[in-house]
């Protein structure tokens, strides 16, 4: 540091300091500066550098710190108030509100000492002639504290019944104090409405609607209103997460995440702020942070988890089940802390009773990639569900027959369950001989729980089928056994035997020698076979291409398999439950075949029929493959709403039988469907759903991440910026191109960049962008990263990186040139310009900037105007030309229209950026020379709009208006009201808003031209 630091320095030092983030660092830089201010001799200076050490020290960990520098400036205004100029003696009253609280949060503060201060504070008040609202709601807190809520509401009506005044607290955090206190009396809904317009950004402050948004959780929950809670906390958290001195509010995220099911990612939470478990600084807000981490360990115990490592203090290892001790015990000993010095009981009791408090939603999914942790153990808190029957017997014996039954039940109506019912019968068999018959439903259930690898137990169920005397089922756990070679890829390999088992089965079926359904089964086989087949020749090197020949060949094998099927099978289907499934998945074939064929219609017709004997039969869950294949016909058809319900059906069918992946395709797949038609709210529903079962389904870095990628565009198109934020952050690591494409991660990126910039986060948003450029440089289309480098460059100049930003501006330009896009070209040659007059280049590179922004247009709209007219032609030397996606080419007169426009803009963002250039103070001669030159350029713009008639006469009159002001300010009055005049008589042509904004200006204008008349 310079030990020449004067004054100035010493005041941009300090505000630099300020905007650093929240921590020790912090507080260490203010406590050198008031080194600095002591050197200087100024008082001043250190009346101001103690209240800079006093805010740094209670906005951190660190709030105890804070009396000592008040101490000092409350003795130096005591004997020399002198010293203080007016904002010091306003900050020095401001912060006695702090000193309240701030004794409150020490229990080593007697609470004479904390009553004592509530009268000198209220003295000094009155002495200083302030409201008595700020003592009162001081008193409010004290008695809060204490558990006196007689006191406590006399205080609260006192409080709200006192006048406003500079001493009061903002709206905002007003307003948050008396929604907490009705939540506390059990009043949610009125905190809820007290909090509304701070959730709604009516009032907002540094602190606020941060602690609005984590005190609003728990009241959400408990009146149901879970979505808005998941929306408070994606978009609270985010607040909080970088402000150190938010250990209360971050604390409520924490909770709500151990209350609904999230308990992972309350896991996360704590593993992010280490320091917050030993933090001393603030006992008060750690009493409350340990009781939340007692609270979530003793969720994760009660899952089974007790011996799950947890993030905890340094320096040692836990458990859950360990961190639970730990942090309870650290809970209750700084409540009775604090209980000690209040002489009650009240704060332990309040900890004891968050610490118990019961989950308030089993499952609440927040979209962000969390993985729910496993259950290893029964809920401790709540009764074990009773098991399935099946379980039961095998627990209690087990019962042989009873399983057997069960099984055979299962069997007979298609269950999925049936693979495990007979797996828990070969258990429980143990040594006891079964009949051959159950040894072969044994096998044949085993061959089909292992899918492809099944073959050979398929093959030895046919032989226990044959040996008890059942040579229809025989063969066809011999067709099983053929299907799932051809699931292998072996399809063409097989198709004789499916062949030669057709026909001994219909031999012997016309023998008498086996049922409709075993017949029925093998059919089944071989038709399946065959359509496998069918899907290998369209998916080998000419994919996509029409079957013919001998591949043709295979096609109509296929549709004469799957008629056959039916026509054997549906005589039957109103009394059989198996043969009602064979007549239905024959549909189900020739909808599919029908689909290959380009008849949509039919193929439609035809899974209608399939999901319709499906549901029918009650076998929901096998209609489910259909019900999808519907809604992407449906799509194609252009029929949404009929895509919509065929999705919804088919999570209605799957139900409890769908696996976490197929819920979360079905979820996936609906959201997609209802984004098509703008129905973003209930398709972001959807894609929550998915990013949900996703992570369930050990998928989140594939289909989780995918799911979260369209979860953020949906609740970003729904204005939702901080959630869209938090979950687009969260896809963010798990998208990659091998797995989702360049295309997923350079969208996501874009997407972010976006929510940052409408969250004000535009440095975060330049980065996101920038970074999508990079990979969008490689791609053979340009467009996208040209964009990305302008908004980058945008982004970069809001966030005051004037540098930066001109660079990215020029390779943005150089890409616009590439593709012959005059008008981004523009755009960033005018930006560049603005920016170069306040980089080093000052105004002449600035209008040499702005100077070739005209160029350009004038030369566009040159060669428009010796082109060729005729539709989709293109200026010459315009290598973009006209872009059917409604680009930036000359393909049409619109576009010839555009470019004159931009050249109007161009002449009047000329004319704007000379007239600002002149410095406050400038002499008259500088001044006068700038404006002629400005309003040159502008007089330029208004023929070139009016050539364009009205469609441009709001800019027309906006370049009228700007060159009426320079003239008077160069004494032309009289030319001043002649270019007034006209544009309210303009106005008349013009619509709302530009209206009348136009005609207020233009009479304002005529006013202060009148007035100067006047001698």
């Amino acid at each position: 540091m310079s030990p020449a630091m004067d004054f100035d320095t010493l005041r941009r030092a300090m505000a630099d300091n300020y905007e650093q983030p929240e921590g020790p660092g912090r507080n260490a830089r203010a406590e050198q500066l008031l080194v600095e201010a002591e050197r200087l001799n100024i008082p001043l200076a250190v009346v101001e550098a103690l209240g800079h050490q006093l805010k740094v020290y209670n906005y951190s960990s660190e709030k105890g710190k804070m009396f000592v520098p008040f101490a000092r400036l409350l003795r130096m205004w005591d004997e020399h108030p002198e010293d203080f100029d007016e904002f010091e003696i306003h900050s020095l009253h401001w912060v006695f509100k702090w000193m309240s609280a701030g004794m409150l949060d020490q229990p080593h503060v007697p609470l004479a000492s904390i009553e004592k201060w509530l009268g000198e504070m209220e003295r000094r008040y009155r002495l200083a002639g302030h409201s008595e609202r700020a003592v009162r709601s001081a008193e409010f807190s004290v008695a809060a504290h204490l558990g006196d809520l007689e006191r406590a509401e006399r205080a609260y009506t006192a409080w709200m019944a006192a006048d406003r005044d500079s001493m009061a607290d903002c709206h905002a955090c007003e307003l948050h104090g008396q929604g907490w206190w009705r939540s506390v009396r059990g009043a949610d809904p009125e905190a809820l409405e007290l909090w509304a317009p701070v959730l709604e950004g009516e009032y907002t402050c540094a602190h606020q609607p941060h602690t609005v948004l984590a005190s609003s959780l728990l009241p959400l929950l408990r009146l149901g209103r879970v979505e808005e809670a998941r929306a408070h906390h994606l978009r609270g958290f985010r607040l909080v997460r970088a402000m150190e001195s938010m250990r209360g509010a971050y604390a409520d995220h924490v909770e709500f995440c151990a209350l609904t099911g999230n308990e992972a990612r309350a896991l996360e939470l704590l593993a992010e702020r280490p320091a917050y478990f030993t933090d001393s600084g603030d006992p008060r807000s750690k009493l409350d942070f340990m009781a939340v981490v007692a609270l979530t360990m003793d969720r994760l115990t009660s899952l089974g988890l007790g011996g799950q490592p947890v993030p905890g203090p340094a320096g040692s290892a836990w458990t859950a089940a360990g961190l639970a001790v730990h942090a309870r015990g650290e809970a209750l000993a700084l409540a009775a802390r604090f209980d000690a010095r209040n002489g009650t009981s009240y704060v332990s009791e309040r900890a004891r009773a968050r610490m118990d408090r019961p989950a308030l939603v089993d499952r609440l999914p927040l979209g962000v990639r969390s993985t729910r942790p496993a259950r290893t153990g029964p809920r401790v808190s709540a009764p074990v569900a009773a098991p399935p029957p099946q379980t039961v017997a095998e627990a209690a014996g087990p019962d042989l027959d009873a399983l057997l039954t069960e099984a055979r039940r299962l069997s007979a109506r298609r269950d999925p369950d049936a693979v495990a019912a007979w797996a828990a019968v070969s258990r429980a068999s143990g040594g006891r001989e079964l009949d051959v018959r159950d040894r072969a439903e044994i096998a044949d259930h085993e061959a089909m729980g292992r899918g492809p690898q099944g073959a050979a137990l398929f093959h030895r169920a046919a032989e226990l089928y044959a040996e008890a005397g059942d040579p229809g089922e025989a063969l066809a756990a011999r067709s099983r056994a053929a299907y799932v070679r051809a699931l292998s890829g072996g399809a063409a390999e097989v198709l004789d035997t499916v062949a030669e088992l057709r026909e001994e089965v219909l031999a012997l079926f016309e023998e008498g020698g086996t049922e409709v359904s075993q017949t029925a089964s093998v059919l089944v086989g071989r038709a399946r076979t065959l359509m496998q087949r069918v899907d290998e020749l369209e998916a080998g090197p000419e994919s996509g291409q029409p079957l013919t020949g001998t591949e043709g060949d295979v096609l109509v094998a296929a549709e004469e398999a799957a008629r056959e099927l039916l026509a054997l099978a549906e005589p039957y289907a109103g009394d059989d439950v198996a043969l009602a499934s064979r007549a239905a998945e024959a549909y189900a074939m020739l909808g599919e075949l029908a689909a290959r064929a380009d008849d949509a219609e039919a193929a439609a017709a035809l899974l209608t029929r399939a999901v319709e004997g499906f549901v029918a039969a009650g076998l929901p869950w096998f209609a489910v493959e259909y019900d999808s294949r519907l809604a992407g016909i449906a799509m194609h058809l252009g029929d949404s709403e009929a895509a919509e319900r065929a999705m919804r059906a088919a999570l209605d069918h799957g139900g409890s039988h769908l696996e976490p992946a197929g819920h979360a395709q079905l979820h996936l797949r609906l959201a997609e469907i209802l984004a098509a038609t703008g129905q973003f709210g209930p398709a972001s529903e959807h894609a929550l759903e998915a990013a949900h079962w996703a992570d369930e389904a050990g998928e989140a870095v594939t289909l989780g991440a995918w799911a979260r990628h369209q979860l953020g565009g949906f609740l970003l198109r729904r204005g939702r910026w901080a959630e869209a934020a938090e979950i687009l952050e969260s896809a963010l690591p798990d998208l990659t191109g091998e797995m989702h494409g360049d295309g997923a991660i350079v969208q996501t990126r874009w997407w972010l960049g976006d929510c940052l910039t409408e969250l004000g986060e535009h440095r975060e948003a330049a980065e996101h962008w920038l970074r999508a450029a990079d990979i969008a440089r490689h791609w053979p289309e340009q467009r996208d990263h040209a964009m990305l480098a302008h908004l980058a460059a945008e982004a970069l100049g809001h966030a005051g990186l004037t540098a930066q930003a001109d660079q990215a501006y020029a390779r943005a330009g150089d890409l616009w040139r590439e593709l012959g896009d005059v008008h981004g070209l523009v755009r960033a040659l005018r930006a560049r310009a603005w920016a170069a007059a306040r980089l080093d280049g000052g105004l002449d590179a600035a209008r040499e900037l702005m100077g070739a922004a005209v160029q350009e247009c004038e030369s566009a709209v040159q060669a428009w105007g010796t082109a060729p007219k005729s539709p989709g032609a293109q200026p010459p030397g315009t290598p973009g030309g006209s872009r059917s996606e409604g680009g930036d080419g000359f393909g049409d007169e619109g576009a010839r229209r555009r470019a004159v426009a931009e050249l109007g803009h161009s002449h009047c963002q000329f004319g704007d950026l000379v007239a600002r250039s002149v410095p406050e103070g400038a002499e008259e001669a500088v001044m006068r020379v700038a404006f002629e030159e400005a309003l040159g350029h502008i007089a330029l713009a208004i023929p070139v709009f009016a050539s364009l008639g009205d469609d441009l006469l709001g800019a027309r009159t906006g370049a009228e208006l700007a060159a009426c002001r320079l003239e008077a300010d160069l004494g032309r009055r009289e030319a001043a009201t002649a270019r007034a005049r006209g544009v309210l008589a303009a106005c008349a042509r013009l619509d709302g808003e530009v209206a009348g904004a136009r005609r207020a200006d233009a009479e304002e204008m005529l006013a202060l031209l009148e007035k100067a008349d006047k001698p």
